[in-house]
């Protein structure tokens, strides 16, 4: 009976406690996505600047391309941001933006003083598309290839070190 009484909780906390050690091994920016892989969700939405004009990700079959989840009120985003308008400036890809559940005269406005890295931004108000492609908070970013399909998704934001590692080596590739 003593052996059940303190094996028993020895037993659970070895459990714990390789449970917790794996999990410290892990990035916690590499969250597993369902998206990789698969063809980008399809949607239409309207453009931030032009909302007469639409934009689908089909507008970009053919092209490899980033889709940059953003918003005015994300301080995140102000991280990333220089290293999307260097991108931009060295036309490196393509890059559309998703203003995620922002208002559109903010997302202008913050475009405009900060510089605008984007082809063009969609305007997703109510953050549904965002839902569509399983964004957990902004920035996100997806590398998408020329048949339509997520290579790769960056949760926040962008940094030199997975711009260099990760992102610009796997958009030579697939532009290749």
């Amino acid at each position: 009976m003593k052996a059940l009484k303190f094996g028993i909780p020895l037993v659970l906390f070895v459990a714990l406690a390789i449970f917790f050690a794996v999990g410290l091994t892990r990035d916690p920016r590499e969250v597993p996505s369902p998206f990789i892989d698969k063809p980008a969700p399809a949607f239409k939405l309207e453009q931030l600047h032009e909302a007469s004009r639409g934009f689908a990700p089909d507008d970009m079959k053919g092209k490899v391309w980033l889709l940059n989840v953003w918003a005015s009120w994300c301080v995140s985003c102000r991280v990333e941001h220089p290293l999307l308008v260097q991108m931009s400036r060295d036309n490196v890809v393509p890059i559309v933006g998703l203003n995620y559940k922002d208002k559109r005269e903010d997302g202008v406005a913050w475009l405009t003083k900060f510089g605008n890295p984007y082809a063009l931004s969609a305007y997703d108000v109510e953050g549904r598309v965002g839902i569509d492609y399983g964004v957990y908070g902004v920035p996100e970013t997806f590398v998408i290839d020329k048949a339509g399909v997520i290579r790769y998704k960056q949760i926040g934001p962008i940094t030199p070190e997975a711009l260099e590692k990760t992102i610009l080596p796997l958009i030579r590739k697939l532009s290749a």
